[in-house]
C-alpha cells in the first residue's frame, strides 16, 4: 500500500526548498493516458501569490524525481507501481487542503465533501464566511443558512470558478500578454 504520508514528509523539503509551499499531494490510479496509469499528483504555490509558473514546476518536478531517485538507490521504494509525476499550481478553483486555505479564501464559493455526517449532512456548497483558528472551524453560508463545519472532518474541498473569484485571482505575471494580443490581431 502507498505510504501518501511519507511520500509527502519526502516531497516537502523539496518543495520548501525552492520557497514553496505544498499545497496536495495525491496518489492514484487513471488519468489522462488511460484508467490503468498511475498519478503521483504534486500541488504547490509561491506562498506570496498563490501560484507556479511552468519554469517552477519543472524545478519542483526534477528535485522531486532527484530524490525519489536517491532513496531508491539507498533502498526505500517510495512507489511500486510505473507512475506520471504531475507537478502543477493549484489553478484558480483550486482545492481547499490546509486550515489556512479556508482563512485565505473567506468570501468565496467553496463545496465541501465531509468524511462523515454533521448533523444530517455530507456536503455543503456556499460562500466562506468564517474561520475560527482555535476551534480550526469553517463558517459556510449554504441555502441561507450558516454551518460550522470542522475542518478535521473535510475530507474534500474546493473553490467554485465564479466571476467574483476570477475577479480576486490575479495573474502571476502578464508580460508578454500584449505580444500575444497583438499576433492574433494580425
Amino acid at each position: 500500500m502507498t505510504d501518501i504520508a511519507r511520500i509527502t514528509e519526502v516531497i516537502e523539503p523539496e518543495a520548501k526548498a525552492l520557497g514553496f509551499d505544498l499545497v496536495r499531494v495525491r496518489y492514484f490510479k487513471g488519468g489522462e493516458i488511460g484508467d490503468e496509469e498511475h498519478t503521483l499528483q504534486v500541488m504547490a504555490e509561491r506562498p506570496e501569490t498563490g501560484q507556479l509558473v511552468i519554469e517552477d514546476c519543472a524545478a519542483l518536478s526534477n528535485r522531486i524525481s532527484d530524490r525519489f531517485d536517491e532513496l531508491e538507490e539507498a533502498g526505500e521504494v517510495l512507489l511500486e507501481d510505473a507512475y506520471r509525476l504531475e507537478v502543477s499550481s493549484p489553478g484558480i478553483d483550486r482545492p481547499l487542503t490546509r486550515a489556512k486555505d479556508f482563512a485565505d479564501w473567506i468570501g468565496q464559493e467553496a463545496r465541501i465533501e465531509l468524511s462523515e455526517l454533521l448533523g444530517e449532512r455530507k456536503r455543503f456548497r456556499g460562500d466562506l464566511t468564517g474561520f475560527d483558528a482555535e476551534t480550526q472551524t469553517i463558517s459556510i453560508e449554504d441555502d441561507g443558512a450558516v454551518f460550522e463545519v470542522p475542518f478535521a472532518l473535510v475530507a474534500n474541498a474546493k473553490l467554485i470558478l465564479t466571476d467574483k473569484l476570477i475577479a480576486a485571482s490575479r495573474p502571476l505575471d502578464t508580460s508578454g500578454a500584449d505580444e500575444i494580443l497583438e499576433e492574433q490581431e494580425d
